[in-house]
């Protein structure tokens, strides 16, 4: 029966290897260019925005229901 041994590489060697890896990597990404950024990061303010107003909105709405109006119901 025979037992092979397998040895790690050492931590040097382990991050020189991820480190090749990341940059290797790296030349495949395709970079949004400067007015690519620009559009979508306006995008993502303009929906967070109104995803905040939609909240604040419903807030509102159920606070009028829950707060104010559902007590007078009760006789409160």
């Amino acid at each position: 029966m025979a037992t092979e041994v397998v040895t790690r590489p050492n931590v040097a060697q382990r991050v020189a290897t991820f480190y090749q890896d990341v940059i290797t990597e790296m030349k495949k990404v395709t970079w949004p260019d400067r007015q690519q950024v620009r559009q979508l990061s306006i995008g993502v303010i303009v929906i967070s925005l109104f995803i905040g107003a939609v909240i604040a909105l419903l807030d509102l709405i159920f606070q009028a229901i829950f707060v104010r109006g559902l007590p007078s119901l009760v006789g409160g």
